[in-house]
């Protein structure tokens, strides 16, 4: 069995060969490393995507929601504004009338 310490031969250290780094295994572990960086790039633009696909779903509804809500109070709206209506409810409440010809003036320029 070899020894795995580093022994000093001709006035420097000697490691080990299979102890050595070489420039190959740093290339490979950087792009570990940029391989696991992209992994959780990934995963975090999926979990965004899916959280803002969720929120634009909920608005939508809302949206939906309100829309109906507001096509109700237009129609009331016009429905409470009838001339109909409001001249009914001037001469019921307010005792009011259609004057007649006597009581009418044509104003000229």
């Amino acid at each position: 069995m070899a020894n795995d310490n580093p022994s000093r031969q001709g006035g420097q250290w000697q490691v080990p060969f299979r102890l050595r780094l070489r420039p190959l295994h740093g290339v490979v572990l950087i792009l570990l490393l940029a391989v696991m960086l992209s992994a959780l790039a990934v995963i975090g633009s999926a979990y965004q995507t899916r959280a803002q696909y969720a929120r634009l779903q909920q608005l939508e509804s809302d949206r939906d929601r309100l829309q109906t809500t507001w096509s109700r109070l237009l129609l009331e709206e016009s429905t409470w504004s009838t001339p109909s209506r409001i001249e009914n409810l001037a001469r019921q409440r307010l005792d009011m009338h259609v004057p007649g010809i006597e009581n009418t003036r044509v104003m000229r320029p």
